[in-house]
């Protein structure tokens, strides 16, 4: 007797009538697979099907946003709710927008005078001077809807998703109309375009053509304002910012003193700030700082306060502050010889008597040897005013102020360490600069 596998019984009613017909005579037993060999036979034959039909799916997916054909919600009302009030230290740019919020409030009557307003606005500028908050001012004055995008959600994967998702953005806004779109960040889709490359640069590519394109397309008489922020202009497609698109280009600058101190007060509005606290003082010991950076500052000043259990936020509180954001967390409990603090000490000493005895550098404020972030000991300068020149003596100053404390460690430790490795680097970039 002799044993045959097969899946079924047809198949081995035809094996044995072809062994019939080549004479051989032997008597065969049926076996047929397991219940579970049969299942996974069959699995494997309609993988590829089922594969398919997960990718189709994910890219209707894709398509539909998630499933979610529209940017807006009605039943949410995305109005924002920031107001000019709530943005400090922009008078000027403040003032270049309220054309916008006008003529959203009253299209018609820029419509009578044959009136055009910009299409679409650029802000741009450094981080967290405050791009993002002026858009939502705009709309929270002007009471329209405020369609909000970054410009990294247009790059998919799939190729066309990005224009797609282009063209949906736009038919949104004409059914909520007037509206803002503002898109964030919009580097990243509106750089500069490029011939050949990968198949990443030609998406990108499309997704810019189909804006330019729905730029191009609605008229002014639709109410829609397109704004958009970036922290690199430089890279955009020069027709982007071309008169019909882009044509109107805001900078929004780091704030000034005056802008700083407003700034200031206005984040202190919902914090417990002690009577005495000079925020003039405080607004010139922070140069060059952002209006995020400032937000930081009081909000790093609240939690110290209450660590040590203050009823309110005093000077001591935002010194620390601005020492941690500027240099780095303090650290008291660590372990230092005695060397490297005597190292330290003449160090610091040594920038701080260099610049005193210089013309052009700004008075010291403090010397310290207690280590914080990744420096040993640090020694801070008062700023008393914004520079927005900075002539050749400065610059010489600087390099022999960062000088001062190598110049110590020589002549008292008479020995020199790697204690002025940051020094060096900076003294490096200024004179190459």
């Amino acid at each position: 007797t002799k044993t045959l596998i097969v899946p079924n019984s047809e198949t081995f009613s035809n094996f044995v009538q072809e062994e019939i017909k080549k004479g051989n005579d032997a008597i065969y037993e049926i076996n047929t697979p397991p219940t579970y060999l049969k299942l996974l036979d069959m699995l494997i034959s309609f993988l590829p099907l089922i594969l398919f039909s997960i990718l189709v799916y994910y890219t209707i997916k894709m398509q539909n946003f998630g499933g979610k054909n529209k940017f807006y919600d009605d039943d949410a009302k995305q109005e924002s709710k920031i107001k000019f009030k709530d943005v400090a230290g922009l008078d000027e740019e403040k003032g270049e927008l309220v054309e916008i919020v006008d003529f959203l409030k009253n299209p018609d009557k820029y419509a009578k005078m044959g009136a055009k307003i910009p299409k679409g606005v650029l802000l741009y500028g450094s981080p967290g001077t405050g791009k993002t908050l002026v858009v939502k001012a705009i709309a929270g004055e002007s009471g329209v809807p405020f369609i909000s995008m970054s410009g990294s959600e247009f790059v998919e994967m799939f190729a066309g998703l990005g224009a797609s998702r282009v063209r949906k953005l736009f038919e949104q806004a004409r059914k909520v109309a007037p509206c803002i779109i503002f898109i964030d960040e919009i580097d990243a889709i509106g750089a500069a375009r490029t011939t050949g490359g990968s198949g990443g640069d030609s998406e990108n590519n499309q997704t810019l053509n189909q804006l330019l394109v729905e730029m191009d397309g609605f008229e002014s008489s639709e109410n829609i304002i397109v704004i958009a922020a970036t922290n690199r202009p430089e890279l955009l497609d020069h027709a982007l910012l071309r008169p019909g698109r882009f044509d109107r280009h805001i900078a929004i600058p780091k704030p000034d003193i005056i802008g700083r101190e407003e700034i200031l007060k206005l984040h202190a509005e919902n914090k417990k700030i002690a009577a005495d606290i000079n925020f003039k003082e405080l607004a010139g010991d922070t140069a060059g700082f952002t209006g995020a950076d400032l937000a930081n500052i009081l909000n790093e000043a609240a939690i110290h306060a209450t660590r040590y259990k203050r009823d309110e936020i005093i000077q001591e509180d935002i010194e620390e502050a601005i020492k941690k954001v500027t240099i780095g967390l303090e650290k008291q409990n660590r372990v230092v010889s005695k060397k490297d603090k005597k190292i330290t000490a003449y160090h610091e000493a040594g920038h701080a008597i260099v610049s005193r005895c210089l013309k052009t550098t700004e008075k010291v404020k403090e010397v310290s040897i207690i280590s914080r972030g990744m420096a040993g000991g640090y020694t801070m300068y008062q700023s008393t005013e914004d520079k927005s020149y900075i002539s050749k003596t400065e610059l010489y100053e600087n390099i022999i102020t960062l000088f001062g404390g190598r110049a110590a460690e020589e002549i008292y430790i008479k020995d020199i360490s790697t204690g002025a490795s940051n020094d060096l680097k900076v003294a490096t970039n200024i004179a190459k600069e």
